[in-house]
């Protein structure tokens, strides 16, 4: 065999493997792009409602309509204060309600007994909730309480929105529960710690952030929500004095500006959305900056 075939296999080698290499980059370089081409579609919808919110509330946006009570039919001015009010009382309560139970479950779930048999069927009815229809949580609420107090109330509302925040605050507590290291587990044992004290001073601590993501999520779901708070809360036209009585809502402001033939309620109606969207933006971004912080 000649010297000149022997450094000729080399150089095939070589040309053979750089080929292959320039191949995986091309083919990097594509699936990337639509990658990012997929990505920014998804964007278009949302891009497209924040435009049409901005360009159809921001001319009625001002300070009266957070101090004024909703006009009458045909009416201009007026604003819907008493709505604005009334949801941060029913999404609070509904928090209240749900927030303990939600993360105090995960904890049991995800620390205490991950693989038993309670704990499948709390993940399995918890699962199961998240795909009811909300007017079924308001016909529950509506059943077990406005029937018996024969009277609609916030107390109804907060519990429609406490059974509809529920599900989704246990899944992702259990899941930023589970992001947390076992290392961190086993070095609190190893140092002495009881199983409560890992969980209160090294699980929750670190798995705050994520938590915090979980509730935030739950509470953007129920303050948009309408049919609940129609069979629960109902709607009042004046400011809220008790949480015995029927209260206003964004949500059902919403719903009942926009199926009327006058243009300036219908015009409210988008600006009541642009608040609510901004409402809840600013509770998510707060909510990351404060326990982002701590953590």
């Amino acid at each position: 065999m000649s010297a000149s075939s022997i450094t000729a296999e080399p150089d095939f080698f070589q040309h053979s493997e750089s080929r292959k290499s320039s191949l995986r980059a091309w083919g990097n370089r594509i699936l990337s792009i639509i990658c990012v081409g997929l990505s920014l579609l998804t964007l278009i919808p949302l891009i497209s409602i924040l435009f049409l919110l901005i360009k159809n509330g921001l001319p009625l946006l001002s300070w009266n309509v957070f101090t004024e009570l909703p006009p009458a039919a045909g009416m201009v001015g007026g604003g819907f204060g008493n709505a604005v009010v009334g949801t941060l009382i029913m999404v609070g309560l509904g928090l209240v309600f749900s927030a303990p139970i939600g993360i105090l479950s995960a904890i049991y779930v995800n620390e205490y007994s991950p693989y038993g048999r309670l704990a499948n069927t709390v993940r399995f009815v918890a699962k199961l909730l998240t795909g009811i229809p909300s007017i079924i949580c308001g016909v529950f609420a509506f059943a077990v309480i406005v029937a018996t107090t024969n009277s609609f109330s916030a107390w109804a509302g907060g519990v429609a929105l406490a059974v509809l925040m529920l599900p989704t605050m246990l899944l992702t507590s259990e899941q930023a529960l589970l992001g947390v290291q076992n290392a961190y587990r086993e070095a609190s044992y190893g140092l002495g710690a009881t199983k409560f004290q890992t969980i209160a001073r090294v699980v929750l601590p670190d798995a705050l952030p994520a938590i915090m993501t979980g509730v935030m999520l739950a509470v953007a779901r129920a303050a948009g929500e309408t049919a609940p708070l129609i069979f629960t809360a109902l709607f009042s036209q004046y400011w809220a004095k008790s949480l015995n009585e029927p209260t206003a809502s964004l949500s059902v402001l919403i719903f009942n500006f926009a199926t009327v033939p006058f243009p300036h309620q219908i015009q409210m109606a988008w600006t009541a959305s642009l608040v609510l969207v901004a409402l809840v933006t600013i509770a998510n971004v707060t909510a990351q900056l404060v326990f982002t912080k701590k953590h």
